[in-house]
């Protein structure tokens, strides 16, 4: 069974129950993705799960990675782990499901799955994880008010 927007769980930073949020967008690969062997180039599968956490933290959070930029709050790319599993050609519709979590006590995992949009055939899983820091780029806390965003959003 796929799990809804909000999962709950066991937030290890401040000991309560918050959530995870899940998030599902649409992507058409276009021309310039793709390389001499006609399917789509492996670095893209960053740049699409780019996509999806952006994504899901506007429509989910409520909230840009701008927005909280301006807050003096940056997330870091600190780890990524990517598993391909099939190809994707010029112009195939690809469906982009993020899932983000609270990991450890200052970074933020985002678990990300790709497939073709029609038949569900899987193109590329994996996670990123990122660090709070703030505009010096020394870590810190996630900021109360963020950890409230991921319990509140939805109520």
């Amino acid at each position: 069974m796929e799990p809804g927007p909000l999962l709950r769980y066991r937030c290890a930073a401040f000991g309560r129950v918050t959530m995870k949020l899940k998030d599902v967008i649409q992507l058409r690969v276009r021309y310039s993705e793709t390389d001499q062997m006609g399917t789509f180039y492996n670095s893209r599968a960053l740049e699409w799960f780019e996509c999806g956490r952006t994504e899901l933290m506007r429509s989910r959070l409520g909230m840009s990675y701008a927005a909280l930029e301006e807050k003096s709050v940056f997330l870091p790319l600190v780890e990524a782990h990517l598993e391909f599993q099939g190809g994707a050609r010029y112009d195939d519709l690809l469906r982009i499901t993020s899932i983000v979590e609270l990991h450890g006590r200052a970074k933020l995992r985002f678990d990300v799955e790709i497939a073709h949009s029609g038949t569900g055939k899987p193109v590329v899983r994996g996670y990123t994880v990122h660090a709070f820091t703030d505009a010096q780029g020394k870590p810190i806390r996630p900021p109360e008010w963020f950890v409230e965003m991921l319990e509140h959003f939805h109520k």
